[in-house]
């Protein structure tokens, strides 16, 4: 193959820095295009929509596990995929290898879920073998795939709640579901963001200083104040970044 050319290490560092100065404008174009996912209209969801679950029957309210925000992607892991019944869909199942620890989506009030036609029975026997233990996955048993445009193909949906009412907050499917998986990715889509202080959020949305809430996946205790200990560290670092990048 055509490689690119061969350079001395002052040379990479200066390719490396004009390419960062790209890199961080797209950093910031991302933020700018989460701000605006957090100002989009909502969309009541009317229909009383029905799934089966490890714990037997359950309504689209009952998946968000008590928190105020659901992320649900549609799976195709079911008879009818390639690979059935060994595997689910290999696309599907590659997003399913990505997904982070839920413990920090959790702790920002998010429930990620994935759901598909398979029975409970086949779903706990693929978890297993493909060690997607962690992951929450229900079976369809209505029209909510059709409902939300992920009958054909697969996608992520966004709600939340406010009380018992639900609303959809948000749509990503094709190539968009490629980056999803991380826990950044997750927040960036759900309906409150990371709730962090430095956010572009509507007024009133809940904010805390930025890194306090991060945590041991073990670790978390809803309503805990953040360890000091880990304060004084993460400021420390925040502070040795901003010299960084003033001396640079």
């Amino acid at each position: 193959m055509r490689t690119p050319p061969i350079v001395s290490p002052e040379a990479w560092a200066a390719a490396w820095q004009e390419l960062l100065v790209k890199e961080k404008a797209h950093t910031r174009a991302r933020d700018a295009l989460a701000a605006e996912r957090r100002r989009m209209p909502w969309m009541l969801v009317e229909k009383d929509y029905r799934f089966e679950t490890a714990r037997g029957p359950a309504s689209l309210l009952d998946l968000f596990e008590g928190r105020r925000q659901l992320i649900v992607y549609r799976a195709f892991v079911e008879p009818g995929v390639h690979g059935w019944p060994e595997h689910g869909c290999r696309g599907c199942s590659m997003v399913a290898d990505q997904v982070a620890h839920p413990a920090h989506l959790n702790a920002r009030d998010v429930t990620l879920c994935f759901v598909s036609r398979a029975s409970q029975a086949d779903l706990a026997r693929i978890k297993a073998k493909m060690g997607w233990g962690l992951i929450p996955w229900h079976t369809i048993t209505d029209s909510f795939d059709a409902d939300f445009g992920v009958d054909e193909w697969h996608g992520h949906n966004v709600f939340i709640r406010q009380g018992d009412r639900i609303f959809r907050t948000y749509f990503i499917n094709n190539r968009g579901d490629e980056a999803m998986g991380t826990t950044w990715s997750y927040l960036d889509v759900a309906p409150l963001g990371r709730q962090e202080v430095w956010e572009d959020s509507p007024e009133g949305y809940p904010q805390t200083p930025t890194y306090k809430w991060w945590n041991w996946n073990d670790s978390y205790e809803p309503q805990a104040a953040p360890d000091p200990e880990w304060v004084r560290v993460s400021d420390a670092g925040e502070a040795a970044f901003r010299a960084a990048a003033a001396k640079a």
